[in-house]
């Protein structure tokens, strides 16, 4: 949490962040434009790797190399693609850095 000196500074704080999470939200609201898309939204819903791997195993999607891995996603995560929209990789890479030891951080 940032620290503010006033009332008015915490307002304009957690107003900035209401219009941080709306544009999220509507980031969120667009429809896959691509399977790599379905990909990321898969992964943001589940926040693991294995179960997204799953997912784009059952759509019968393959990588470069055969069946789709977990490492795959990985890839995709961190390289990104053309047809994913860089917002909605931004989303997805802060879960992915929110994840320790513990679990995810959501």
């Amino acid at each position: 949490m940032k620290a503010y000196n006033s009332i008015e500074q915490r307002i304009q704080i957690l107003e900035d962040q209401v219009l941080l999470l709306n544009e999220e939200i509507e980031i969120l609201k667009t429809p896959a434009s691509s399977n790599n898309e379905k990909i990321i939204f898969k992964y943001i819903e589940t926040g693991s790797t294995g179960k997204t791997k799953d997912f784009v195993r059952e759509l019968g999607i393959k990588s470069d190399r055969g069946l789709f891995s977990s490492g795959d996603v990985s890839r995709l995560l961190k390289e990104g693609a053309h047809d994913i929209s860089p917002a909605l990789l931004e989303i997805a890479r802060k879960l992915a850095n929110g994840h320790n030891k513990n679990g995810p951080s959501r």
